[in-house]
């Protein structure tokens, strides 16, 4: 639709959440991998690992195009990734971004010049853009046992909040 407002990328969660944009990209940059949350046909959630790309602002992703997170999207775009932890003491922080996903042009998907689906024909491995509707990281501090929220959200913007735990 002419005129009508682009839906938030990561562009926007580094203008608007510097903070989140940072400390998430070294998550996603640390493991390569994260998880992606789907919504099967019948409601219930299917979690799904994927690796993600940033690419010209944009967060990408690929699946083979018969897979169950292909059909997934393409049924109910609505998603929520979330960053890989390694252990329950490793003090790592962790991103998680909720929004929407569309099937990327071929432009954008061919941009993303070490990705994996680049030795796939287009048809045989689908590439999504998540556009973020909201964006947290929770960064843990082990030993002084605090736990900082930072939220973004286009509507709400940014808000950062600390709390003693457990």
């Amino acid at each position: 639709m002419v005129g009508a407002p682009e839906l938030p990328s990561w562009r926007d969660v580094e203008l608007g959440a510097p903070e989140i944009a940072r400390l998430g990209m070294a998550r996603l940059n640390s493991a390569r991998v994260a998880l992606l949350g789907t919504l099967r046909r019948g409601g219930s959630p299917r979690i799904s690992p994927i690796e993600p790309y940033i690419v010209e602002g944009k967060l990408l992703i690929g699946a083979m195009a018969w897979s169950a997170k292909a059909s997934d999207l393409r049924r109910d775009p609505r998603y929520v990734l979330h960053s890989v932890v390694t252990g329950p003491d490793s003090g790592e922080g962790e991103l998680k971004l909720y929004g929407s996903a569309v099937e990327t042009g071929e432009d954008l998907r061919a941009a993303a010049a070490d990705a994996w689906w680049q030795a796939w024909a287009p048809e045989k491995a689908a590439v999504f853009t998540l556009h973020i509707g909201q964006a947290a990281f929770i960064d843990w501090d082990i030993k002084r046992g605090l736990m900082t929220v930072h939220r973004w959200s286009q509507g709400s913007g940014y808000a950062v909040a600390s709390r003693p735990y457990p």
